[in-house]
């Protein structure tokens, strides 16, 4: 298969706990534990390819038991997989993560695998499978802050990525900061929530269209701010904000619905949709995400 889409980032094991009931430091409760392919740049793949795109995966995964079911449900799923750097001494990478009624909980996520791999992962843009330094990838590239900021640095700076369009989204907001070095960079679209708005702009925005703007003074190019069920933003540099309001759904999970609003959001400005209508349509297919209306 030919990708129209690289996905570069975290791709493991979803280990997900979910109980229908409140919870609190402490709590012990019935539930269900799920094991599902995730990870930002996954979930970001899946739901590209429900929209009928086809991304390659540029990850790194394990030459464990683990890393090879991974790679086959990556198949079935009918991601590109060819462009996955497979270790013989990293194992497989994981994230652990328990939900509640009143949403997530507590998380773990173990990416120290996709870390060490380092550049390593990017060598199908140098070699010729998906360009070189002289003709560079010119279509859009989904890239996740699970990699090291040093990484992140050298991508921004690097003539491989020149010609992308780069969606760039923070894996958490503890790994917020590592994506400094990308929000100056002249294509990049920044997808964030409110709290890591505020870490990457130094602000102390209450709302997402604030938010939005102080990361546009700060020099980013262009930013899509979320705030949960609360009003939306994107702005870009020279055009102003833009807000868009969630609709109202019940939450049966949270875990994957930022990297569903990036990945919907992306496909709607592909198909050539004016702005409002791309945020709209991205902010409805998260909140279909979230209220289960969607297998994970």
């Amino acid at each position: 298969m030919t990708p129209d889409i690289l996905c570069i980032g975290s791709v493991l094991w979803d280990i997900i706990g979910r109980s229908p009931t409140s919870m609190r430091l402490g709590s012990d409760v019935p539930g269900r534990i799920t094991r599902l392919p995730g990870g930002v740049a996954m979930n970001i793949a899946m739901t590209l390819r429900r929209f009928g795109m086809t991304p390659a995966l540029l990850t790194a995964i394990g030459r464990d038991a683990e890393g090879d079911e991974l790679v086959a449900a990556c198949d079935r799923l009918g991601l590109v997989t060819g462009t996955i750097y497979r270790s013989d001494d990293l194992p497989t990478d994981r994230y652990m993560a328990i939900e509640g009624a009143n949403g997530l909980i507590a998380a773990v996520a173990d990416a120290h695998s996709l870390e060490a791999a380092g550049d390593k992962i990017l060598r199908p843009l140098a070699d010729g499978r998906l360009g070189t330094s002289k003709a560079p990838w010119s279509g859009p590239i989904a890239l996740d802050g699970n990699l090291t900021e040093g990484l992140l640095a050298e991508i921004a700076a690097s003539p491989l990525f020149a010609a992308a369009d780069l969606r760039v989204a923070p894996a958490s907001p503890g790994k917020a900061g590592r994506l400094l070095p990308l929000l100056t960079h002249p294509s990049a679209t920044l997808y964030v929530n409110l709290e890591e708005a505020n870490i990457l702009a130094r602000s102390e925005a209450a709302t997402a269209p604030e938010a939005a703007q102080a990361l546009l003074a700060r020099g980013a190019g262009r930013v899509l701010v979320t705030n949960g069920g609360e009003l939306a933003a994107e702005g870009r540099r020279g055009e102003g904000v833009i807000m868009g309001q969630p609709p109202k759904v019940l939450v049966t999970r949270v875990t994957g619905a930022g990297d569903t609003f990036m990945a919907a959001h992306l496909v709607a400005e592909r198909r050539g949709v004016p702005r409002q209508e791309a945020l709209d349509e991205a902010l409805r297919a998260a909140a279909t995400y979230v209220s289960g209306d969607i297998g994970a």
